[in-house]
């Protein structure tokens, strides 16, 4: 049951995926990912990571009223062990809401990272921490804990949806978001042009270096003969 009302509320998170499911997905590129899903479904490029750590987990989604963190604080109690916190602050980038002492408690109840689209502080207490996180900024100003807000409710983070129970996957390159209901539709997509790109480099290696493709689209335009 819902607990709140619209606007301020707190919604269960959906059936969790397999396990055995969600491991397949742990140590995948997000730039592989977004190519198996048509070249969308990842965060734009000011989502950032900023402790080098990668994630991967099921998304706790949080929309948070600018500058409050009141959600966000109740999300890692009821995010379970290696779920990652995603949120989206309505466009503030000036008010951390996530930080050293945040941190501690999420790291103790295990969770699995956090992606906010805006502001988080203490990277250095995050990174000794080991916690992987990502924003689209970095600024000291700190923020009320009034609410509203929700949690598990559909948001938009870096430009792209995110629905409670996604599976998140972050790296250096960025964060892609698998639709849980496409998952795995995608882990097989993503596989086949896993196996692509392997049986390329070997071509390459084997001293193939550059694709046939490349001049019949120039010769199809008219570039050369």
């Amino acid at each position: 049951m819902p607990l709140g009302k619209l606007g301020f509320r707190i919604l269960p998170s959906p059936p969790r995926l397999d396990a055995t499911l969600l491991d397949c997905f742990r140590g995948l590129a997000a730039p592989n990912l977004a190519d198996a899903m048509g070249r969308f479904n990842f965060m734009d490029a000011g989502i950032q990571s900023r402790t080098g750590l990668p994630l991967c987990g099921l998304a706790v989604t949080v929309n948070a009223r600018p500058a409050d963190n009141l959600m966000i604080h109740k999300a890692l109690q009821v995010a379970a062990p290696g779920d990652v916190i995603v949120v989206n602050t309505c466009g503030n980038t000036t008010s951390a809401v996530f930080g050293e002492l945040m941190c501690n408690t999420a790291v103790a109840a295990k969770l699995g990272g956090i992606v906010v689209d805006g502001a988080i502080r203490d990277i250095d207490g995050l990174s000794a921490l080991g916690f992987p996180a990502f924003s689209r900024s970095v600024c000291a100003g700190g923020c009320d804990k009034d609410g509203p807000g929700e949690i598990n409710v559909p948001i938009s983070c870096g430009q792209t949806v995110v629905m409670p129970g996604d599976i998140v996957v972050g790296d250096r390159d960025g964060v892609a978001v698998v639709p849980r209901a496409h998952a795995e539709e995608i882990l097989s997509l993503v596989n086949t042009l896993m196996q692509r790109e392997t049986k390329r480099v070997a071509e390459i290696k084997a001293g193939g270096l550059f694709r046939a493709e490349i001049d019949e689209s120039l010769r199809r335009h008219g570039v050369i003969e």
